[in-house]
């Protein structure tokens, strides 16, 4: 069901309190992939081009529910405003008197940005306390996080049952993406998987065994799969935890419609290295002491065949240590395939965005979710609970 928009309600005028992800990598003080704060533009700009003052709250890194300056969101703040060419106000603090005098003083297109909302040991909690002293800041909320809206935290999910709630754009569209992608996906269906545990995605692969026409896996997690079948794999780090599952989901796929694809050849490697002794072999035949990077150039072509006539595909983990040349070609010849692909490509978080960005891919694909865990919850049939409480469009 197609979630209220921002365009759906009358927002002119009005102070938007609005949950953006940006939760962004930094380096010297400096975002070095401002990937997640381009994306909340075109919400911001259509608040700010209908009047609104616009208050932004995120959460960034992992602080232990106390400001902690490596988290602060000033290097954020200074690169938004760039993007937006136009002045952020960042505050410092998430509530309390003096960001209530900031936002009092704000004019209709102003921006703030509050600090850190995981500074505040309410956040996690969903504390009222915490939802009531925000809302108090704004007359409207929107929700334009869709990464973290697996995490029912205030400032995700406590603010839209005390304000009227609504989607921004990059929340309705990730929404929309893969509510079609389970629901009525374009046949042929392929899912490319990857990666490196089986026990990250287990869910993910039954489901998809329900609902895919192919399902090719890759990365580390197809060694578990090939250790599962009783292939000795030489110096390869398997996950061992992730044996029983493999195992279980080979015995569900050979009685399934979906046909589940592991790897025939695999770059084998002497040790985990950027100069490392590497070439391709069968899965069969690494040698005693090689560990496998990649999947090989047979599989790579054999994926890129299916994904060249799909209807649609979705893609979520690299089929090798991509970050590494010799260990790419893999991961780069799935997102070569999806990118010439005429039908619908959807990637799907994580490192598989942090790939088609490397080899210059992204603006190829029909979707690329910021969701990363949240993505695959949502794939897997969970309720996302910053999803689950904006209100449906029929409902506004």
């Amino acid at each position: 069901m197609a979630k209220r928009t921002v365009r759906d309600f009358d927002v002119a005028g009005k102070r938007a309190l609005v949950r953006v992800d940006f939760n962004v990598p930094l380096k010297d003080g400096r975002v070095t992939d401002d990937t997640r704060i381009r994306a909340s533009l075109p919400t911001i700009a259509y608040l700010r081009e209908q009047g609104c003052r616009v208050i932004l709250m995120s959460h960034l890194g992992r602080p232990k529910d106390a400001p902690d300056p490596a988290f602060a969101l000033d290097p954020v703040a200074m690169r938004l405003g760039q993007l937006l060419e136009a002045p952020v106000r960042k505050l410092s603090d998430l509530t309390g008197p003096g960001v209530e005098a900031a936002v009092a003083s704000m004019k209709p297109g102003d921006v703030v940005l509050l600090e850190n909302s995981r500074f505040d040991p309410r956040e996690k909690r969903n504390d009222p306390a915490l939802v009531y002293d925000l809302a108090r800041l704004g007359d409207i909320y929107v929700n334009d996080a869709f990464s973290a809206a697996h995490r029912a935290h205030a400032t995700t999910a406590g603010l839209a049952t005390v304000l009227p709630a609504m989607a921004g754009f990059q929340m309705a569209r990730e929404v929309a993406a893969l509510e079609a992608l389970v629901a009525e996906p374009k046949r042929p269906f392929v899912v490319v998987l990857g990666g490196s545990k089986v026990t990250d995605k287990i869910k993910v692969i039954d489901r998809f065994l329900d609902l895919a026409d192919q399902l090719l896996i890759g990365g580390a997690m197809s060694l578990a799969f090939l250790k599962a079948k009783g292939l000795s794999l030489g110096a390869s780090k398997v996950e061992e935890e992730g044996l029983p599952y493999a195992e279980e989901a080979l015995k569900k796929a050979a009685g399934a419609k979906c046909e589940l694809v592991l790897p025939t050849d695999i770059v084998a490697a002497d040790s985990f290295a950027e100069d490392a002794a590497a070439w391709a072999v069968g899965v069969d035949a690494i040698p005693d002491g090689w560990m496998g990077l990649d999947i090989g150039p047979a599989t790579a072509e054999k994926y890129a065949a299916a994904i060249a006539t799909a209807g649609e595909v979705f893609w979520n983990g690299p089929m090798g240590v991509f970050e590494m040349t010799p260990f790419a070609d893999g991961t780069r010849a799935v997102a070569e395939a999806m990118a010439a692909c005429p039908g619908v490509t959807v990637v799907g978080g994580g490192d598989s965005v942090a790939a088609v960005n490397k080899f210059g891919l992204a603006s190829r694909m029909d979707h690329v979710s910021l969701g990363g865990g949240a993505s695959l919850e949502y794939i897997e049939g969970s309720d996302l609970p910053g999803v689950v409480a904006l209100p449906d469009k029929e409902q506004a």
